[in-house]
């Protein structure tokens, strides 16, 4: 039977962009330099690119998730009229990763479909999440990642899959790899919203977290992977994707 649950974005926004130095405004509403993929004489800001991506998607439901203080964030894009989107907010409870911020949504999706993508990447192409909903739709994996070549591999989180399509491995911002692709969207079922809301619960119960490396979104996924949970890839080949957290990146998607 086709998935008939809806599919729900979030926007994981509580950083505190320390590799960019001082900031006028939240990262996510930074300007983008000229260029920056706008057309001529438009203005873009760094997650229009996600935003834009979900729409086009047709994914209109979308939480993009805070720390106290970013304000300026839903001062910015408001309801999401604008961008054709329904925007709603939350803010995170935790500092230690991604994933707890993203946690922060769980009671709100814990039975949709969700989508995630990083707001201060910019990638091409857009049309990424059509194809990843449409592979999450067979019904052979409960995660399905996007996958663009890296050139950087101590930047992202690179993946190991088979010729089909299968995940076999998620190594986390390697030194040195033999692989070639890092992943910077995904869907998912509610089946790992609810692996990472029980074993992000765990963690909480363990070591004191403040003594440890920040917990990555791929951290988890490696941990479902152990779990036998069912992964597959979507490989955009022709794609690009930059995380413009440092001043040089930045000036890289000014040139695209």
């Amino acid at each position: 039977m086709p998935d008939t649950r809806p599919c729900i974005g979030l926007v994981p926004a509580a950083g505190r962009a320390t590799r960019l130095g001082p900031l006028p405004c939240s990262k996510e509403i930074l300007p983008l330099p000229p260029g920056g993929g706008a057309p001529a004489g438009a203005q873009r800001v760094i997650a229009d690119c996600l935003l834009e991506a979900y729409r086009i998607g047709g994914i209109k439901k979308v939480f993009i998730i805070l720390r106290e203080g970013k304000w300026d964030i839903p001062g910015f894009y408001g309801d999401g009229h604008r961008s054709d989107l329904h925007l709603a907010y939350l803010i995170t409870r935790y500092p230690y990763g991604t994933p707890f911020t993203l946690d922060q949504a769980y009671p709100f999706v814990r039975n949709a479909n969700v989508a995630l993508g990083f707001p201060d990447v910019q990638f091409r192409p857009r049309d990424v999440f059509p194809r990843l909903l449409q592979r999450l739709g067979q019904g052979d994996a409960e995660v399905v990642l996007g996958l663009f070549p890296t050139p950087n591999p101590s930047k992202a989180d690179m993946v190991d899959c088979t010729s089909d399509g299968r995940v076999r491995d998620i190594v986390i911002k390697p030194a040195r790899t033999s692989l070639r692709l890092g992943w910077f969207c995904a869907v998912w079922t509610p089946r790992f919203s609810i692996f990472m809301h029980d074993w992000l619960a765990r963690a909480m119960t363990g070591a004191d977290l403040r003594t440890h490396p920040e917990i990555y979104v791929g951290t988890v996924m490696r941990a479902a992977l152990t779990k036998d949970m069912p992964m597959a890839a979507e490989t955009f080949p022709e794609g690009k994707a930059v995380d413009v957290g440092t001043p040089e990146d930045l000036a890289r998607a000014a040139t695209w």
